[in-house]
């Protein structure tokens, strides 16, 4: 009866208030530090395709440990950590949402007050949760393409789904929403927390949020680049692969031509 009592009123018999708030509010903050630094070390990963297409898939060959068992069932070690990541998602996404306006009364209202007060943080707040809500569906696409086809990680054939499959423009919006929704979640996280506040919360905060947009512009570039070094790995294998059709082409006419 007592945890009816404090669904209705949102406080204990005793009185006292609930801290199951407070408690869903420290995990959404854990789960997102995580998946902030998470995607950190992943673009720093994927930026080794820069290097060459041959360290990219040295560092693949690394973290699915096949220089201990050089097998491709190892590369279900990716599929697992990617369901772990996926796990954590998907918990950081369902807290989040508490936060959203569920109606349009509360969207209007919410619209108003960044208007009307030009509030820097919550104007990175409504860009937050709209980049969030756009990776809740892409994010998870990715992580669901990763864990059932961590097998066909490489360079090759990494650019050849981003030319090929048309998947440039997927890569583009994700990465712009990640890198995004990442850096303002972690700004927020250090303003919330009180993490590097110093004698001066004001200043802190304010060298906290120039800290935000070069880390942000620092990895969308490299996240560009990157991208960019995929594309034209994929676009130099289509071009082979077309030379090579029209020359089994040729060689079909020509034999065709002999034999009549």
């Amino acid at each position: 009866m007592g945890w009816l009592i404090e669904g209705y009123l949102g406080r204990s018999i005793e009185g006292k208030k609930s801290k199951i708030p407070a408690k869903l509010d420290f995990i959404q903050s854990a789960s997102g530090l995580f998946l902030g630094l998470f995607m950190w070390m992943h673009m720093l990963f994927v930026s080794t395709i820069l290097v060459s297409e041959d360290f990219f898939n040295s560092v693949v060959h690394f973290l699915e440990l096949k220089f201990v068992y050089d097998n491709p069932i190892m590369s279900y070690i990716t599929s697992f950590l990617a369901a772990c990541v996926l796990i954590v998602f998907i918990i950081h996404a369902g807290l989040a949402m508490r936060k959203f306006p569920i109606n349009f009364r509360q969207y209007q209202l919410l619209k108003t007050h960044i208007k009307t007060i030009k509030h820097q943080d919550t104007t990175l707040w409504w860009t937050q949760a709209f980049t969030g809500f756009v990776m809740f569906f892409l994010g998870s696409a990715h992580l669901i393409f990763v864990i059932t086809n961590a097998d066909k990680i490489s360079g090759e054939l990494s650019g050849d789904r981003v030319i090929s499959h048309f998947m440039w423009l997927f890569y583009i919006v994700l990465l712009i929403c990640v890198e995004l929704h990442g850096s303002i979640g972690l700004y927020r996280l250090c303003v919330k927390w009180g993490w590097f506040e110093g004698k001066n919360a004001k200043e802190s905060r304010k060298k906290l949020k120039t800290a935000k947009w070069v880390i942000s512009i620092f990895f969308l570039v490299l996240g560009f680049l990157s991208l960019a070094a995929f594309a034209k790995i994929g676009y130099k294998n289509y071009q082979e692969q077309q030379i090579q059709s029209v020359m089994i082409k040729n060689y079909d006419g020509v034999k065709y031509e002999y034999t009549i």
